[in-house]
């Protein structure tokens, strides 16, 4: 299924999450499985933004937000973690659908200022699969998902800016990622004026084939430390801190260019600019944003 592109409609906004004309709606942020035997994945090239995080063992899973369109059917869904606890702070109150999480993890999302939505919460808005195996067969019609939520916030301004390109940066055509265990390459195409995505060495695609890409991918550099939880197989649950400040790499038209991050406090948005201090202006469209630590 391609990519849903938000239309220009007369007497809506422009998206804060993407730069592009969109009507305003409300934040659905999805927990997204991302082993190699969940993929290939649902809805994610329709996301506004794709923020991908460490989780245990090395892995790592991907939190897809939506308000300016919304795709038939994301997924696979998986588990939430602390880390989207803080993460999400900034979008006001977003829904938060996932699948799961450890019983010591539920007390801190009921207190979370956003709306939780497992499947228990609102049954209707999942479904199982039968051509997958479990438990990487279980999907989100965000729709639904939104109307189980009538009190979600619309988007709002989280820091991040839009237009031309800084001057400087160094022309490159791939860049990698590395977690622990996965891997993420981004290479150029200038004929798309997109980042195309690989994940663990084979090209990311839709489930009808075709190849996703990004216009904007931001590296961001944070302080990834063992939290108090752990899986049901005593992996440590890994905690990424989106609170601080640090350094990044931002990719956009064909060029690699070097950034700050700040984010005061978990209310605060988060801000990026040059190396000079001036707002580090992304790319129209969507936005992919990797944690990854320092």
């Amino acid at each position: 299924m391609a990519a849903i592109v938000p239309v220009p409609v007369p007497g809506t906004g422009v998206s804060p999450y993407t730069g592009l004309p969109a009507r305003i709606g409300p934040v659905l942020a999805v927990k997204i499985d991302n082993v190699q035997a969940a993929r290939p994945h649902t809805g994610v090239d329709a996301a506004d933004l794709v923020y991908v995080e460490q989780v245990e063992a090395g892995q790592s899973r991907i939190l897809a937000v939506y308000s300016s369109a919304l795709p038939p059917k994301v997924g696979p869904v998986r588990s939430a973690r602390e880390s989207d606890l803080e993460l999400l702070i900034q979008f006001g109150s977003p829904i938060l659908a996932y699948s799961g999480s450890q019983t010591a993890l539920k007390p801190l999302i009921k207190s979370a200022p956003l709306f939780a939505l497992p499947p228990e919460a609102a049954p209707a808005a999942f479904t199982r699969d039968p051509n997958r195996f479990a438990p990487h067969n279980l999907y989100l019609n965000p729709s639904k998902a939104r109307a189980a939520v009538p009190g979600a916030v619309k988007a709002q301004d989280i820091g991040f800016r839009f237009g031309p390109p800084p001057a400087g940066g160094i022309t490159v055509n791939h860049h990698a990622v590395r977690f622990p265990a996965a891997s993420f390459d981004f290479t150029w195409s200038g004929k798309r004026r997109q980042w195309m995505v690989s994940m663990d060495g084979e090209t990311y695609r839709t489930p009808a084939g075709a190849p996703i890409g990004t216009p904007t991918v931001v590296v961001q550099n944070v302080d990834v430390h063992p939290s108090r939880f752990k899986d049901r197989w005593g992996s440590v649950s890994p905690y990424t801190e989106t609170v601080g400040r640090g350094t990044a790499t931002v990719l956009r038209d064909g060029r690699s260019f070097k950034a700050n991050w700040s984010r005061p406090n978990s209310e605060a948005k988060t801000t990026f600019t040059t190396l000079a201090g001036e707002p580090m202006n992304f790319a129209p469209g969507q936005v992919w944003v990797l944690l990854t630590a320092r």
